[in-house]
């Protein structure tokens, strides 16, 4: 347990901002198990739909400084990578 007021208010401010992350980090993770879903199942106007959705709350993620740049960078290029496989076996 903090022993100073400062300490804990931060302990305070850093559980406001851990919620909050998480909030923001389950929805990305939420809307890119749906995106490759879609990409399983093969329907191309949804597909590519959930996969914008999914590559804009990535990009929401690491701009607020919850997933690093990197880190979605990563996860957008194989979930690209997994649509533009399943466009190539349906051609």
């Amino acid at each position: 347990m903090a022993n100073k007021h400062a300490a804990e208010k931060a302990m305070r401010h850093s559980a406001r901002r851990r919620s909050r992350n998480r909030i923001v980090r389950s929805a990305a993770r939420t809307q890119v198990k749906q995106a490759i879903t879609a990409v399983t199942e093969g329907d191309t106007t949804a597909t590519e739909q959930a996969v914008r959705e999914a590559i804009r709350a990535l990009d929401k993620a690491a701009q607020k400084g919850i997933l690093k740049k990197n880190n979605a960078a990563r996860r957008k290029s194989r979930l690209m990578k997994k649509l533009n496989q399943s466009h190539a076996a349906a051609q």
